[in-house]
């Protein structure tokens, strides 16, 4: 039986790869340190669905704490490590960067010296849409510039694609890093905008549009979003580019790959698709852009495809339908 080692497994976006990996007969050691950045009462539901399957093991504890990636490392020997486990969030990185040196930069140190150690067969590891910053040129592509980020979070995140690639370069590791774009669906963060969107709209509150609604996104369903990480797993980098298009590192075996819908959804189209779904109408509040926020993102997903055969493709109605059935079901609310 193949073990994977996801960081961040408690998370959103973990929960639902262990799951995935679960159900493909992988056996999948979970750390997480069910912080207090949400309500840990989420993670602990999620974790509670993961530890039904026999092959799951939860390991509590912070990435930073020195050794203990190391000893799970040398104790399970993972085929592949999905690094998810980190300080998420561009505005909580404004309030508390530190928070962010911690797990992001110090977590991945400890991922990187344990892989060293006891090299698996491949890493993949988190990055962020919010890596390309000031970039207006659209769609993104992994091969373009990508050194004016504009918050601290991305920063950190620039910040592990260069610990990587060194460590890749050093010590022939296999690495993929992947940029994911603005993803939602069941079991997503309190913190995020189909949340608030979701739970203002249910409560009569008014939600806060920024840029006054001037915004898109590449809005990614979290089922797309895992199957090609799934796949990924299986396109270990070596020496052969995949096309003129390939971020793959002319000294190292490590490339970054874009994971996004590909097709930027105005804000106000998924508000209103929250709405149809909820059944109510919103009251919006329009505000002046925020802090170390961007007006849009957009994937372009070449790369995706040519390593994987496969790209995102559910439609935003669908995915937001999805969303807000899980959130009544969960939350109890507007029956």
């Amino acid at each position: 039986m193949r073990t994977a080692l996801v960081t961040g497994a408690a998370g959103f976006i973990g929960f639902h790869l262990s799951r995935l990996l679960l159900s493909e007969g992988w056996r999948v050691v979970g750390v997480d340190n069910h912080n207090d950045y949400y309500d840990p009462a989420l993670k602990e539901a999620r974790e509670a669905l993961l530890l039904t399957d026999p092959n799951y093991r939860a390991v509590r504890g912070a990435v930073e704490e020195p050794g203990l990636l190391m000893g799970l490392f040398a104790e399970e020997r993972p085929v592949a490590v999905v690094h998810l486990a980190a300080q998420a969030g561009v505005r909580y990185s404004i309030e508390n960067p530190r928070a962010y040196v911690q797990a992001n930069l110090l977590g991945t140190f400890e991922l990187l010296e344990a892989a060293r150690a006891h090299p698996p067969r491949h890493m993949l590891l988190a990055s962020t849409s919010s890596v390309y910053g000031a970039n207006t040129e659209m769609p993104y592509r992994e091969t373009d510039k990508a050194d004016s980020q504009m918050s601290f979070y991305a920063a950190t995140k620039k910040s592990n694609e260069a610990m990587a690639h060194s460590y890749a370069h050093l010590f022939a590791l296999p690495v993929t890093m992947f940029r994911f774009f603005t993803v939602y669906g069941p079991w997503g963060r309190p913190d995020m905008a189909p949340y608030l969107f979701t739970s203002a709209i249910f409560d009569g509150r008014p939600i806060k549009v920024f840029n006054h609604g001037d915004m898109r996104r590449d809005f990614t369903f979290v089922s797309d979003l895992v199957r090609a990480i799934r796949l990924l797993v299986d396109a270990v980098p070596g020496t052969e580019r995949a096309g003129e298009f390939d971020s793959l590192s002319p000294v190292a075996p490590f490339r970054v790959v874009n994971i996004g819908n590909g097709a930027p959804v105005p804000l106000l189209d998924f508000i209103a698709a929250i709405e149809s779904a909820a059944g109510r109408k919103a009251q919006r509040q329009m505000l002046p852009m925020q802090p170390g926020d961007v007006p849009a993102t957009w994937a372009d997903t070449t790369l995706l495809r040519a390593l994987s055969g496969y790209a995102p493709q559910t439609a935003v109605d669908d995915g937001v339908a999805a969303y807000v059935a899980w959130f009544r079901d969960y939350y109890g609310v507007g029956a």
